[in-house]
């Protein structure tokens, strides 16, 4: 991994278990739990995507 592309708001960086690097703008929290659920072709509005979960009914 070189470092030449991370972006400028990063803070802080980490390496996951799979050996992804991420970056970070505030300190990660080792309390916040992070789990991957799964890859589906990203929506146009994918900023638009966040939910509360679960659902209200």
């Amino acid at each position: 991994m070189t470092f030449d592309k991370v972006p400028a708001w990063a803070a802080w960086l980490a390496q996951d278990a799979d050996g992804v690097w991420w970056a970070y703008e505030a300190e990660p929290n080792k309390q916040d739990n992070i789990a991957r659920l799964g890859q589906s072709a990203p929506p146009p509005d994918w900023e638009a995507t966040l939910i509360a979960w679960p659902p209200k009914a």
